[in-house]
């Protein structure tokens, strides 16, 4: 039987094949392990080094473990192929990462770390970022005067804790990766919406109390109880009120893109309309003076009803100053001209 003969050229076609080019990502076998470096059979293709900056996450590796590499350099000095695992594990995580943005996909991730802008994730052996701004309503740190020590305290509460998010965006050039809890979400979050409407009763947490109001966690829904809407009395401090993890119930009073306004005071009885039963048109009242403006003085009548005596009401002449007259906190007795319920509004005259 006559042997099979190689020409030059299928000789020079089988050399081609098998040169190696940088950032090729060939596999190979481990033929030894030492302290700085790893030695990988590339079959044809030669001999490949590892130094040990290079090998990455893969430190428990062995002798015969297939391994994925990409060249660095095809020959250095020695002959040898210059390799680098950790470069081809981040290429196969670029490529999974990229998979799973096109698709849609929400995934759960796990925080690492964090810093005042948000928290640091990896995924696939990349790290990216989830700012604060994509922190669905459950996390985002609401903080009055948003001091930043306690925003980062608030942070720090959510590493290694699993998060489930979406790939807002993921550059390989730029390095750049960001996740987003908000995005992963919006799905739910439509559903939801969907099912509530004006004036249902709902059962929240308390995520963050502010100087204009509290947020409330309506089943990853953000919701707003306004000041004004938190208690028939009139609130100064929300957190005298609310507390940060505190469930309530609340009302929806209305439902705006993707928020809901809330108010804790409807669901009470409002002492107002009671309390305004005892006056009357005509009738002298005594009253606490409460506030002092240009226009005139609020006067409380009792623990609920406070009412208004306009500058037109103090005497004779128009221009009298309210600053010239009231003392806060001083008690003076007033004529009740008007009560007007449907707008909460009673008005005094301070005249003889």
């Amino acid at each position: 039987m006559a042997k099979a003969t190689i020409t030059m050229d299928e000789l020079l076609e089988q050399e081609q094949i098998d040169q190696l080019t940088a950032g090729e990502v060939v596999e190979g076998k481990v033929l030894s392990v030492k302290k700085h470096e790893l030695w990988v059979d590339l079959g044809s293709q030669g001999v490949g080094l590892v130094p040990r900056r290079e090998i990455g996450a893969m430190r428990s590796l062995k002798e015969g473990d297939e391994v994925t590499a990409s060249i660095v350099d095809p020959e250095i000095e020695e002959g040898y192929a210059l390799l680098s695992l950790r470069k081809a594990a981040k290429d196969r995580g670029w490529d999974g990462i990229k998979r799973i943005m096109d698709a849609g996909e929400t995934i759960e991730v796990i925080a690492y770390d964090a810093n005042r802008g948000g928290l640091l994730i990896e995924l696939e052996g990349i790290r990216g970022f989830m700012p604060v701004s994509q922190l669905s309503a459950e996390h985002y740190p609401r903080v009055a005067g948003a001091d930043k020590d306690e925003i980062l305290q608030r942070l720090n509460s959510l590493i290694n804790k699993p998060l489930r998010v979406r790939v807002l965006d993921a550059d390989r050039k730029t390095n750049k990766l960001i996740f987003s809890e908000k995005e992963a979400i919006k799905e739910g979050l439509a559903e939801r919406f969907d099912k509530l409407k004006i004036g249902d009763t709902v059962k929240g947490v308390v995520t963050g109390v502010v100087d204009f109001g509290a947020f409330v966690n309506v089943d990853g829904i953000e919701g707003l109880i306004h000041i004004s809407e938190i208690s028939w009395e009139r609130v100064s401090d929300p957190s005298d009120y609310v507390k940060v993890g505190q469930t309530v119930d609340a009302k929806i009073i209305s439902i705006e893109k993707d928020r809901l306004s809330l108010s804790l005071k409807q669901l009470q009885e409002d002492p107002w309309a009671k309390e305004v039963q005892k006056f009357n048109v005509g009738d002298e009242v005594e009253g606490t003076v409460t506030r002092i403006t240009p226009f005139g003085a609020f006067i409380q009548l009792s623990p609920a009803v406070e009412a208004l005596v306009h500058v037109t009401e103090l005497g004779e002449d128009d221009s009298v100053d309210p600053e010239k007259i009231f003392k806060l906190n001083e008690k003076k007795t007033f004529k009740i001209l008007e009560i007007l319920k449907e707008n909460r509004k009673i008005s005094l005259s301070l005249k003889k």
